[in-house]
């Protein structure tokens, strides 16, 4: 790949843009000054959201108190609470990746949901016709179908975006409407279970079952796959030319476009990695926790990735420690229903309180440094 060695100049003089949710500029003050202006944003926001949604929940005649300590606190008071937390963390973390792949090059991945319902009906698609195979080949192949089933549900996008410049949120929002169709002729007409009481597929063979860690309840190994991805990701886009090339694309495409870059297919590239990360997370949903694939099990992991993908103001270091933070809220989530009765949608509002605020320090920060 071509490398970049400088970009002009924005128009009036001034440095080129940031991509969307790309990290701010380092700043004076070295490293502290660095890690300051990124904890203080933070930590203000969840602060502040916390403030808000308690006081939002204290007006609908709940008790804040015990609905945010129970939200806080449930995931880590237990085996049970931590192991439900990480398996949550994985859909999670994968659909963040699926934004925030494509995102690194200035585009819009919102079809995470769908390209994981397509990983996941891929995955069960091999478990069940291969159910005889031993788990050293039907695992893997397992996974491996729902990663290419989701690159290539997300390569539909990246086609419509390089051939035709098709705007890939609406060619991702459309796709994920056509994928709940292709699911339920999946699980009504090729591999129906009449006895699973919902539209859902009959199991996959055990062999494709990821094994459990540990005793009762036990954690799917698939959380260990996901922390290894996490790390490659973060390295690969720290590091690696390609990962250097799709950050400056995301940059000024102008200015890679002028140094060689093939911005576009790039751009498309950046989709597919993302549907790969989302097909990925129903291959695992498949093989760790549910056995099989059904309807609705994309939840509401496209606006949590969505949330994820823009609080970790594009780095992928920090991404999978912003999603585990989300999974302690989801779980919470339930718990604080069933402490204080309050409806589980109210975690929803308080991270999107977070998001909202920490969007607001942005604007802030920039228009004190515009005044300095």
């Amino acid at each position: 790949m071509s490398t970049i060695e400088q970009s002009p100049p924005a128009p009036g003089g001034g440095t080129p843009p940031p991509a969307p949710g790309a990290a701010p500029a380092r700043r004076r003050g070295g490293a502290a000054g660095d890690v300051l202006w990124t904890v203080v944003p933070y930590a203000a926001s969840v602060l502040l959201a916390f403030v808000v949604g308690g006081v939002v929940i204290a007006a609908m005649g709940y008790s804040a108190t015990d609905a945010l300590r129970a939200v806080l606190t449930s995931s880590f008071e237990s085996r049970f609470g931590m192991v439900e937390t990480l398996h949550k963390w994985v859909p999670i973390v994968l659909c963040a990746y699926a934004f925030a792949l494509p995102l690194a090059t200035g585009k819009f991945n919102i079809g995470a949901e769908g390209q994981l319902l397509l990983g996941a009906t891929g995955g069960a698609a091999i478990g069940i016709t291969f159910s005889d195979l031993p788990a050293i080949l039907l695992l893997p192949a397992t996974l491996v179908a729902g990663v290419l089933a989701g690159a290539l549900w997300a390569g539909i996008a990246a086609v419509l975006l390089v051939r035709f410049r098709v705007n890939e949120v609406l060619s991702t929002v459309l796709l994920n409407f056509v994928s709940f169709k292709v699911i339920d002729w999946v699980a009504t007409k090729v591999w129906p279970d009449a006895g699973a009481g919902h539209p859902a597929t009959t199991p996959v063979g055990e062999g494709a079952r990821l094994p459990l860690i540990g005793e009762a309840p036990g954690l799917h190994s698939g959380v260990l796959l996901v922390v290894a991805l996490a790390i490659f990701i973060a390295v690969g886009m720290r590091f690696t030319p390609t990962g250097f090339e799709m950050r400056a694309v995301g940059a000024n495409p102008r200015a890679s476009l002028v140094n060689g870059v093939r911005t576009t297919r790039l751009a498309g590239a950046g989709l597919v990695l993302g549907g790969a990360a989302a097909g990925l997370a129903g291959a695992i949903d498949v093989a760790g926790l549910h056995g099989r694939m059904l309807e609705g099990m994309q939840s509401n992991f496209l606006i949590l990735g969505i949330i994820v993908g823009l609080m970790a103001r594009g780095s992928m270091l920090a991404l999978p420690f912003v999603a585990f933070g989300i999974a302690v809220l989801e779980f919470g989530a339930g718990t604080m229903q069933l402490v204080a009765a309050v409806p589980v949608e109210m975690v929803l509002v308080i991270e999107a309180l977070i998001l909202l605020f920490l969007l607001l320090s942005d604007l802030a920060r920039n228009r004190l440094r515009g005044a300095a």
